[in-house]
């Protein structure tokens, strides 16, 4: 088997220019993989029918997961490749200095000719040491000095002298403390007990806090639209609404006309079991605390939650999911929402 051959190349590679192709080869790489990543975007797009210009059968959840399946490979492949690219660009840029050794030195230039004006005068040098002061004279003998007096001596110490008479008697002294307190005698008998007064009128009762409430439900076992951004589930039968707590035409929107806390309860039964979920929505929000987003289908969802509304908020039960449809239990309580005020 014969090996290997590389062609020539004429005139020859330099080390800069190699480096050079290298680089070009890694970005050339990289805008061939941005186009591989949008061709897998768009194609999950046609999947989910999403893709501007293009329809087709609506795609089944099995076509959605061998989809995700395929993106899937694609980009670990992808990243796969990154790795090699980044080691390979790193080699490049970490290659040995691309320029040659410094050459040799030039020759010296020749000397310019001669009779140029004269050079500045130097600076005055330092001024000299002083010289060394002459000795000084010698100092003369001092004078004998003086003798001291002598001193005279001590005298005998007298006799005492006789007592004298006794003084005055001084003041008084302070009063000492007081003593501590004697002990605290019995204690006497408790007195009668007084009469009962007489009890008070009655006060005005209070609100019920708990007359705002509201329920509604679905018992005609509706065919919903499943989409990933949700539908709202109508609620029209058995409405018991109070003044304060309204709802549009569709069923699905109730709104709350009084502030406070509430209590928020639903259930969902469809006929079925979908790997969907289901949620509140508060003034078109999802509730996070409300959600149910189970990883296995569910046939069955409900949840409650407390929380404070303010005059003019509104009320939604969704679901939510892949694309597909949702029937509900027919002949009974295939849905229902419960709004209760607490305080």
């Amino acid at each position: 088997m014969s090996m290997p051959s590389f062609p020539k190349i004429d005139p020859p590679l330099q080390r800069e220019d190699a480096v050079n192709q290298i680089l070009s080869s890694i970005a050339m790489e990289e805008l061939g993989l941005s186009h591989i990543l949008n061709a897998e975007g768009e194609k999950l797009q046609y999947i989910l029918g999403t893709l501007p210009g293009l329809s087709g059968p609506p795609a089944t959840v099995s076509d959605v997961l061998a989809a995700n399946e395929s993106v899937r490979s694609m980009l670990e492949a992808a990243v796969q490749n990154q790795l090699f690219l980044k080691s390979k660009m790193q080699g490049a840029l970490a290659a040995s200095p691309m320029q040659g050794p410094t050459g040799p030195t030039g020759p010296t230039g020749p000397t310019g000719p001669a009779g140029g004006p004269a050079g500045a005068t130097g600076a005055t040098g330092a001024t000299g040491a002083t010289g060394a002061a002459g000795a000084t004279g010698a100092t003369g003998p001092a004078g004998p000095e003086g003798s001291s007096g002598i001193d005279g001596a001590t005298g005998a110490t007298g006799p005492t002298g006789p007592a004298g008479p006794t003084g005055p008697t001084g003041p008084t002294g302070a009063a000492g403390a007081t003593g501590p307190a004697g002990a605290a005698g019995a204690t006497g008998a408790a007195g009668a007990t007084g009469a009962t007064g007489a009890t008070g009128p009655a006060g005005p009762t209070g609100p019920s806090v708990t007359a705002t409430s509201a329920f509604a439900a679905n018992t005609s076992g509706s065919l919903l639209p499943v989409v990933v951004l949700g539908v709202p589930v109508p609620l029209p039968n058995s409405q018991v609404l109070p003044p304060d707590i309204t709802v549009n035409g569709a069923n699905t929107v109730f709104t709350v006309n009084t502030p406070g806390r509430y209590r928020l309860a639903y259930n969902l039964n469809t006929s079925t079991a979908l790997a969907s979920g289901t949620r509140l929505l508060i003034n078109n929000t999802p509730n996070q605390a409300s959600t149910v987003a189970p990883s296995l289908s569910l046939s069955h969802f409900s949840n409650e939650i407390i929380v404070d509304l303010s005059a003019g908020d509104t009320i939604t039960l969704q679901m939510y999911g892949l694309l597909g449809s949702a029937t509900l239990l027919p002949g009974s309580a295939g849905a229902s929402l419960s709004i209760t005020r607490l305080s």
